[in-house]
């Protein structure tokens, strides 16, 4: 698959503070649902993955100052801005996972775990979305049960490469570094909930960027 040459967009972000992330067992203990104001996104924070849902890994990764987030375009859905993700394999540990879908997804290998969020996040997919996705998977997943990591780049921007490491057909066509809050708002609806969850989980760990305009 040929795909155009990527661009980098610099948006200016903030956020702050500090605290500590704690992994917890995986105990089958379901946590009250949360729901946005959308109708179609639907989401739970769970200390172990339900049944019935895909087990996936979420990827927030920082630049080295811990200021910006990555944050890409899908090459099938232009318009839709996410952050890095993917299945667990079975028998793989999450923490592994996401190191692995990190850099095939981003080419990035230069770049150290601050945080996993502490519960697992949980949202359905919306049915026409259900659809497309099981008939590719053949599966009948309701939507996906996420762990999620921060992740510091400590390399330079000109290590991430849209085209992966050449294991996986690329995903994204175009990136940026963004704030916490315009990741929420390029996201489609559906996750928004799941994003609005992970950056309150990863708040502490981040920094106000100084260069920003109060």
């Amino acid at each position: 698959m040929t795909v155009a040459a990527a661009r980098c967009l610099i948006l200016t972000p903030t956020i702050s503070s500090s605290a500590a992330a704690l992994r917890l067992p995986r105990i089958a203990r379901r946590r009250p649902l949360s729901c946005s104001a959308s109708p179609l996104a639907v989401f739970a924070t769970m200390d172990s993955p339900p049944e019935g849902y895909r087990t996936n890994v979420g990827i927030c990764l920082a630049d080295p100052s811990l200021t910006k987030i990555f944050s890409a375009s899908r090459i099938d859905i232009p318009t839709a801005w996410q952050m890095p993700q993917g299945g667990i394999d079975p028998g793989e540990e999450p923490r592994a996972a996401a190191v692995r879908e990190l850099r095939e997804e981003t080419g990035v290998r230069s770049a150290e775990i601050v945080a996993e969020a502490p519960n697992w996040l949980t949202y359905d997919f919306p049915a026409d979305v259900k659809d497309k996705l099981n008939a590719r998977w053949g599966t009948n997943w309701k939507g996906q049960a996420q762990k999620w990591f921060l992740f510091r780049l400590t390399g330079g921007d000109d290590e991430i490469n849209l085209m992966g490491d050449g294991s996986e057909k690329p995903e994204f066509s175009e990136w940026a570094w963004m704030t916490p809050q315009q990741v929420i708002e390029k996201a489609v609806d559906f996750k928004k909930p799941v994003y609005e969850e992970t950056l309150k989980h990863f708040a502490p760990y981040l920094q106000s960027d100084p260069t920003a305009s109060s």
